[in-house]
């Protein structure tokens, strides 16, 4: 199966998903999101770390140093407050679009 683009826009709302759950380094992010859409969605570098630093300059996510399961030094993002509540906002404009698409599509 071949690789599927992101619509723009929606990668900052699949990684603050992702992060709602639990705090990952860059690597396991791309990884979750991959795994989760069941192997159709691809999260590239070049598109990950430029939206996590921006992610992060808004103040939707935050991040620390740590140690990975393979026990290299890693960059820890979580969720912050200001990320949650734009999680929801963007989960309720995703929802509204999807229907919109949907009943698009729908229309003979």
């Amino acid at each position: 199966m071949s690789r599927t683009e992101l619509l723009q826009g929606t990668l900052d709302m699949l990684i603050l998903k992702v992060l709602a759950r639990e705090a990952l380094h860059g690597f396991a992010i791309a990884q979750r999101i991959h795994q989760l859409s069941r192997d159709v969605l691809t999260v590239e570098e070049g598109s990950l770390y430029p939206a996590l630093y921006r992610m992060q300059d808004r103040g939707w996510i935050e991040s620390e140093w740590g140690v990975s399961q393979n026990n290299r030094r890693a960059k820890y993002y979580r969720l912050t407050r200001v990320g949650r509540k734009q999680l929801e906002r963007e989960t309720v404009g995703w929802e509204r679009l999807s229907v919109a698409i949907q009943q698009v599509l729908g229309s003979t």
